[in-house]
């Protein structure tokens, strides 16, 4: 299980926000690009990008700091936030971007998603925000009456790179993450399976290194100094050794 450290752009800054709120920030860095070094020297090998202004925008907004981020550091980046047209891809892919996560425009225009992932094989993710287990959208600004499960199961034949499952009430806190309904998707699509949100000790590492997800995204827990990320990195490789 890859471990994967986030940095969440706001004003050009690294920023969290407490369960998806705009008003409860938290700014943890004024250089996204030395943040990405500094996650790359303890052992990251890809780096979740967010850019926060893009998500309430619609469009991208951060551009320039992502690109510093791709350029200074070695490892594949991903990136989402206000992904809603081809336009917004294809910049983000010309930026250096490896894979991009679209969730709003996924769930609006279902035949738009198909027909970007099958442009794009391999580069484009899915982005399951869920909010009591109904996908949110709009910078989780908004709630939808679609399951994730359901969503997920929608798009399961395409060629994504992954689904990344948020469970929102987790987010930027460190109550751990939502076990049992990221191995209920893992159940319920073969698409392979991004943990993201509540991630708080190594423990929580240990318990997603048991589900069958490919990687887990790890945030405020790194910020506030909870462990290393070398230490979860050590952790998650460790489990994913054992028979």
């Amino acid at each position: 299980m890859q471990v994967i450290p986030a940095i969440d752009l706001r004003g050009g800054l690294c920023v969290r926000l407490r369960q998806g709120d705009y008003d409860r920030e938290t700014v943890f860095g004024d250089d996204p690009a030395a943040m990405a070094g500094r996650w790359v020297s303890e052992g990251a090998t890809r780096i979740h990008l967010v850019d926060l202004d893009g998500a309430k925008a619609g469009k991208p907004v951060n551009v320039d700091a992502v690109r510093a981020v791709v350029q200074s550091v070695p490892v594949p980046c991903q990136l989402g936030g206000g992904v809603r047209d081809e336009k917004t891809i294809e910049t983000w892919l010309e930026a250096g971007i490896e894979r991009v996560i679209v969730g709003t425009q996924a769930l609006r225009d279902p035949s738009w998603f198909r027909s970007m992932a099958e442009k794009h094989p391999g580069r484009l993710v899915l982005g399951l925000d869920a909010r009591d287990g109904m996908v949110a959208t709009d910078g989780w600004l908004e709630t939808s009456n679609v399951s994730a499960a359901e969503l997920a199961g929608r798009f399961d034949d395409l060629p994504l790179a992954a689904i990344i499952y948020t469970d929102i009430a987790r987010d930027g806190t460190l109550e751990g993450p939502n076990l049992d309904a990221t191995a209920a998707l893992c159940r319920r699509v073969k698409t392979s399976v991004i943990a993201s949100g509540g991630v708080g000790e190594l423990a929580d590492v240990d318990r997603l290194a048991a589900l069958p997800v490919v990687g887990c995204i790890v945030g405020r827990a790194l910020y506030e100094g909870k462990f290393s990320l070398a230490d979860a990195v050590e952790r998650a490789g460790r489990a994913s050794a054992r028979p």
